[in-house]
């Protein structure tokens, strides 16, 4: 993407430095995670892993209550008020700048200021793209996959309209170990490559189970967890071939793993 650190070179877009590149440059409709690090006049700062700071518009905010209006001087005066620095916000990419800089919006009610939870920041090229980022998994925790590598973890039962409330009730030690135990899982995909996305997520967090939750980022047992997800994904992708293809798959009868052999009925 054009910017700063950039020039064209024969009809080629060609890097005037050099270094690991870490930055997100981010798509029209794309989620994201981002944390409000200054705010301007009728506009929001937010850091969203890219290398510009991206744009939030008062504008582009739903005001209490849903009300439907156009902004006054007073709702600059009290934009602290809606989302201060530090706060953490779900956001969608409305448009792109000519820079790169990223413009964001929160006008839908499943965007918005993020209530108590776990951030997670990973490398947004393992966050495999879907129509929807936001999971309510069955073990007992909402994710947000943010495209940006920025991930939230919160406990299932704090939806849209608990994050709003002035007042938020402690998290339960049964949701603090689920969150920490997804979270551990998150980092041990994340060490060996594999793409994230709710099933992967899911697969690993039951496929840890037998672990304590500090033993899960031990180097060995990353490796074993991940295999054995590795091992549920494929052998759900098998039983799914099966009912399609009765004839082409059996099982072995020592492991239970489906195998691609042909069965005839004529032998």
């Amino acid at each position: 993407m054009r910017g700063h650190g950039t020039y064209v070179d024969e009809e080629k877009l060609t890097a005037s430095v050099a270094g690991e590149v870490q930055e997100f440059n981010g798509e029209v409709g794309d989620v994201v995670v981002g944390r409000i690090t200054e705010v301007q006049q009728k506009r929001w700062k937010v850091e969203t892993n890219s290398r510009l700071d991206s744009v939030l518009l008062l504008s582009a905010v739903n005001l209490p209550g849903g009300e439907l209006r156009r902004r006054s001087a007073e709702d600059e005066l009290t934009m602290r008020e809606y989302l201060q620095e530090g706060d953490l916000i779900s956001a969608e990419v409305q448009s792109v700048f000519s820079d790169g800089a990223l413009s964001l919006h929160t006008r839908s009610l499943k965007y918005g200021k993020l209530g108590q939870g776990v951030l997670v920041q990973l490398s947004p090229s393992l966050i495999k793209r879907q129509k929807t980022h936001f999971h309510n998994l069955p073990c007992g925790a909402s994710i947000i996959l943010g495209n940006n590598g920025f991930v939230w973890l919160y406990p299932l039962q704090h939806n849209r309209k608990r994050k709003l409330e002035a007042f938020t009730p402690p998290i339960s030690l049964a949701d603090r170990e689920v969150i920490s135990r997804l979270r551990n899982c998150l980092l041990a995909l994340t060490a060996h490559k594999v793409l994230l996305y709710d099933t992967s997520v899911l697969y690993c967090y039951e496929s840890s189970l037998q672990h304590q939750v500090k033993d899960i980022l031990k180097p060995e047992i990353m490796e074993e967890i991940v295999l054995l997800t590795s091992k549920s994904f494929w052998n759900m992708k098998a039983r799914k071939a099966i009912l399609s293809f009765p004839k082409h798959f059996v099982i072995c009868n020592c492991c239970g793993i489906f195998t691609a052999e042909m069965l005839f009925d004529d032998l």
